[in-house]
């Protein structure tokens, strides 16, 4: 059986390989931010109707890093990878003269920003992750900078930057015996130079970390701390088939994506997760304002939806303000979706409700919920639809 996720045989370069929308966006230096997210000044370089498909390529910025020498290709060879493993976008946008100053500029590098015609403050702006590809098999997890969640501890041995290489492997699942698709951790760093050394493996989840829309501000905002415009959520949920609902802040939305990931755990606890370049398809929908009130309340920051779960968000430098602002979150969203009064809420969610931790090390904390809507779904198709449950 295939895999689940397809491997390139090559890097998937702009314009090469699978494109899955009409609309297409490849992560050429003119389409990119590098450290900043988009404000309201900022001129779209792709503009679209609402309900678009469009195929985005997002582009990783390990590798092209200045502490770790702005050579993608010198980098990952220094891992093995042969210079025609490296995508032409990392080396290209590396080899530019676009000005990025770590600390004053965040690290991330953002595909946009797409303008959504029509799109209006007040409206919610619906971005569904409709299929990722890897753009190439291996990907990066940096410490540095004494950051993270021990960043008094880590790095090791007083070293300023520690990345550890993972490279996607196929193995036979354990428990259905298919072939699925994995990254690999070799245990000690010598194991880098011998390839059978054991590794451990973890199942890839794609998404992109970053997700969101401009800023009503004539000041791009750094790219690390999320916030009500969304951006660097870090919310490993947001995979193939979740929707992200954003509050627009200014006229056509002017959304952007980046920061992609093939896998996270809640916390992202040494500052990255496995970071990786991907090929993401969205759908970019407009909830306007009455019908967003009505499904979802007053919603003041994002919210996200999967298959399975409703998905609140919370918010803060502080954790315990961010967890606390995650239960307002959830106890308004049921309220409005479902007619829940708020004890009744706050009930339920203590009893049936994960409260996760999204990350822990992007300066603005996050934490998100996972609402299930089976615990709903015999209220009826209208409990959903018109917000108002049953009493």
């Amino acid at each position: 059986m295939a895999s689940r996720y397809r491997f390139p045989d090559a890097p998937l370069d702009a314009g090469v390989g699978p494109v899955r929308a009409a609309t297409y966006l490849p992560s050429t230096p003119d389409h990119l931010l590098w450290g900043r997210l988009p404000c309201r000044t900022d001129a779209p370089v792709l503009r679209v109707d609402p309900g678009a498909e469009v195929t985005v390529d997002t582009l990783s910025h390990e590798g092209v890093l200045e502490d770790q020498g702005r050579d993608p290709r010198a980098f990952f060879a220094s891992y093995g990878v042969d210079g025609e493993q490296v995508l032409t976008d990392a080396v290209a946008l590396a080899a530019s003269d676009r000005a990025h100053t770590p600390g004053p500029d965040g690290p991330h590098v953002v595909t946009g920003p797409i303008a959504v015609t029509g799109a209006e403050p007040g409206d919610l702006l619906a971005v569904t992750i409709v299929e990722t590809l890897p753009r190439v098999p291996y990907g990066v997890v940096s410490n540095r900078h004494a950051r993270g969640a021990l960043p008094g501890e880590y790095p090791l041995d007083g070293l300023p930057l520690v990345s550890a290489f993972a490279a996607l492997a196929e193995h036979p699942d354990p428990a259905t015996g298919r072939i699925a698709s994995y990254g690999e951790i070799p245990l000690t760093r010598a194991g880098y130079d011998a390839p059978s050394a054991p590794r451990a493996r973890f199942p890839l989840a794609p998404f992109l970390g970053i997700v969101g829309v401009a800023v009503d501000d004539d000041v791009r905002p750094h790219s690390v701390p999320p916030g009500a415009h969304g951006g660097n959520l870090d919310i490993n949920l947001l995979t193939e088939g979740a929707t992200l609902y954003l509050p627009v802040q200014v006229a056509d939305a002017l959304v952007y994506v980046g920061d992609p990931h093939f896998a996270q755990g809640d916390g992202e606890v040494a500052l990255t997760a496995m970071e990786a370049s991907l090929r993401a398809t969205v759908r970019l929908d407009v909830v306007p304002r009455a019908e967003a009130v009505a499904r979802f309340g007053d919603l003041v920051g994002p919210l996200a939806e999967t298959r399975e779960h409703l998905v609140p968000t919370g918010l803060d430098e502080d954790l315990d303000v961010a967890v606390q602002n995650c239960v307002r979150a959830a106890i308004g969203l049921l309220g409005a979706r479902y007619g829940m009064e708020p004890a009744q809420a706050y009930a339920y969610l203590s009893a049936a409700t994960d409260f996760d931790i999204s990350q822990v090390v992007d300066v603005v904390k996050g934490v998100h919920a996972r609402i299930r809507t089976a615990d709903f779904a015999h209220l009826g198709e209208g409990a959903a639809r018109d917000g108002r449950g049953t009493r």
